[in-house]
């Protein structure tokens, strides 16, 4: 990007997350060990807001092998503190977390033809504290930001508990689709679902959070087929940095711009 463009103003929150991102390692889960260790983080983050499902699931379910979902493990100094799941949501392949409780609202964005992303399952470790837990829902998101890019898709869904709503509008400039619904019977919580518009949309999120940013090769690492990479590394490195110090880079190149 051009000297000086769009970069994080020293000592502000967007330079911070940039920083702490230098201590971050993502991790795919693809094996029964990982998926453990990551059932145990989403029992341990539920039941500390009691959220948890009303099914007596042990937190691994069927969507978790989906062929179009992506689970990821984020290691704050080699410890894992957070995940989420990340769904690529097409006409032809409709299965997402968020379908459980709002199919007839996403089917509509389905039926028009259009490529979803939809994160779920996000859970960060409640033992975590101070400017590090206000950073973790960044950290976390940013596969979610990387999934748009690398599957060109056109909308992002959020399914939150309404007061998270303010959260996802502010961030992503996401509109609300459904304010509150009941649990239906799947969790203890009322749940909102929320739409972000990613091609188009402003401001644009990169500008104010470089955090989200991210290079083609790391994109690939994180979501392409494992035959298309048959030595990807056990750990992702963000390479947001490297994306905002690239020669003529300027974010407004992005999906989110």
């Amino acid at each position: 990007m051009g000297e000086g463009l769009h970069r994080a103003e020293p000592g502000s929150f967007s330079e911070k997350l940039m920083l702490l991102l230098d201590r971050v390692e993502y991790r795919r889960v693809e094996t029964g060990e990982d998926m453990e260790d990551i059932a145990r983080l989403r029992y341990k983050a539920y039941k500390a807001v009691n959220l948890m499902e009303l099914t007596g699931s042990t937190l691994i379910d069927d969507l978790d092998f989906d062929s179009h979902a992506y689970v990821f493990g984020i290691y704050l100094d080699e410890n894992l503190v957070s995940t989420v799941r990340v769904h690529h949501v097409t006409p032809e392949h409709r299965a997402s977390t968020s379908g459980l409780i709002f199919a007839p609202e996403i089917d509509v964005f389905l039926d028009a033809g259009m490529v979803l992303v939809d994160p779920g399952r996000l859970a960060v470790d409640p033992d975590v504290t101070g400017d590090e837990m206000r950073a973790l829902p960044y950290l976390t998101l940013r596969p979610v930001a990387m999934a748009c890019e690398y599957f060109t898709a056109d909308r992002c869904l959020t399914a939150c508990r309404p007061r998270h709503a303010a959260f996802y509008k502010r961030i992503f400039a996401s509109e609300t689709v459904v304010a509150k619904r009941e649990n239906l019977g799947v969790y203890n919580a009322d749940g909102a679902l929320l739409v972000a518009q990613v091609r188009g949309q402003r401001p644009s999120i990169l500008d104010r959070y470089p955090i989200f940013d991210s290079e083609p090769f790391e994109r690939r690492l994180m979501f392409a087929d494992r035959h298309e990479v048959p030595f990807a590394p056990l750990t992702i490195l963000p390479t947001a940095r490297i994306a905002q110090n690239g020669s003529g880079r300027s974010y407004r190149t992005s999906v989110f711009r």
